[in-house]
């Protein structure tokens, strides 16, 4: 799971402030920032972050677990994607797979994955998890499982061709962090073949109303939920590091439409009373009373 540009599982939020404090850390605004921007800050952002973020989540999202958030929605018990028994054989691409943890889940289950990310060390990790577990296969004796195939590219130039695959999906992968989204939806449209099921998981677009805190500052709005101006972090010089995308439900609902997707169910799963961790703006606190994800499931007819 990213949650950054295409890496990411779930990103931090956009900060009550628009300014930080010290003026030599990055600097967090409101400002429009285009396509090329955006990929190039993000993959930067993940090629530097990628090592702490796996530190820091690594024990939450597992080597080969499915999670669709912060929630920990399982996919396991969710099945977003269809029965299990039916993976089996599939042809399944993730976009924003960051260590490939869904993929390995998928895999475990008989699908055939292919793990893409904007972020190559992202994919570093991948290929770490995939010799650990190789090792410790080995050191018992048991069966080696294959790594798992991955690809460093952008969400929105899928290189694969049409019907390349019959499922795709993405856990706070890509979607947040382009600025182009509709246009990944086209491309993900073509690569499914008829049939296929598209199933991704945001942070909730009521979020950006409120401060990316977990306590209780957290539960004002101070922000415009209609409010589409992108967040971005910038060094001291004004040159961009991180940038974030909102959308309402009703423009992601449109952009599954006109992408030639069928949207058959949004779900906005509830904070369980297991998970007691904070993540960024993400807390048992907030996750009481407003959603913190929301997850699409979508058919190409």
């Amino acid at each position: 799971m990213n949650q950054h540009p295409g890496s990411p599982r779930p990103a931090d939020g956009p900060p009550a402030d628009a300014q930080q404090a010290d003026p030599d850390e990055a600097q967090a605004v409101r400002r429009e920032a285009g396509g090329a921007e955006s990929s190039r800050a993000n993959r930067s952002w993940w090629d530097r972050n990628a090592d702490e973020y796996q530190d820091e989540h690594g024990a939450f999202l597992g080597d080969d677990r499915f999670v669709w958030g912060p929630e920990g929605l399982d996919e396991e018990t969710a099945g977003l994607l269809g029965p299990a028994d039916r993976l089996k054989g599939l042809s399944v691409l993730e976009i924003g797979a960051g260590a490939a943890q869904c993929s390995r889940w998928l895999a475990g289950r008989g699908a055939r994955p292919v793990a893409l990310d904007i972020s190559h060390r992202q994919l570093q990790h991948s290929r770490r998890i995939d010799a650990r577990l190789a090792a410790r296969a080995g050191g018992t004796g048991g069966d080696a499982p294959a790594p798992v195939p991955v690809v460093q590219a952008d969400a929105g130039a899928l290189p694969f061709r049409d019907g390349s695959f019959d499922l795709a999906c993405s856990a706070y992968g890509a979607l947040p962090f382009v600025a182009d989204a509709a246009g990944v939806m086209r491309e993900v449209h073509r690569v499914l073949r008829p049939g296929g099921r598209w199933v991704f998981s945001v942070t909730h677009p009521i979020r950006w109303a409120f401060p990316d805190e977990p306590g209780p500052e957290g539960l004002t709005a101070v922000s415009s939920y209609f409010d589409r101006t992108p967040y971005v972090e910038q060094d001291p010089s004004g040159r961009t590091e991180y940038v974030e995308h909102h959308r309402t439900l009703g423009d992601r609902v449109r952009e599954i439409a006109a992408a030639g997707f069928r949207l058959v169910d949004l779900v906005e799963p509830e904070w369980p009373a297991w998970n007691r961790q904070e993540w960024g703006g993400w807390s048992p606190l907030r996750g009481r009373l407003i959603p913190g994800t929301a997850v699409f499931v979508c058919l190409r007819d």
